[in-house]
């Protein structure tokens, strides 16, 4: 999610160490944990709250589904699969391996 690896979690500890002083650093990172915990607590509410609003056929809706970006991923991911499941109209066939496609010199 955050993309945050071991060298930079140590880095952001160090820091943490240097300007809040060791005696801070565990009580910061308990507040730090209750802030994320009530955060996803949150969310989660938000996300019972439309489930029960929209009704049952939004009953497996996620938070990330409404992200445009998702949206649109799924949706085209659905096109791709469904154009795969029906054969190709009559009189297009795919190429053969090193086959050209067809050229039409007045048309360019």
């Amino acid at each position: 999610m955050f993309d945050v690896g071991l060298a930079e979690l140590a880095v952001i500890a160090l820091v943490a160490v240097i300007v809040f002083g060791p005696d801070k650093v565990p009580d910061l990172a308990r507040q730090a944990g209750r802030f994320l915990r009530q955060l996803k607590r949150y969310a989660d509410s938000t996300r019972d709250d439309l489930r029960r609003e929209l009704g049952p056929e939004f009953a497996d809706l996620e938070l990330t589904d409404l992200d445009p970006r998702q949206a649109i991923r799924k949706h085209i991911l659905e096109a791709m699969e469904d154009d795969e499941s029906e054969p190709p109209p009559p009189g297009l066939r795919p190429l053969a391996e090193g086959e050209l496609p067809p050229y039409d010199v007045e048309a360019t």
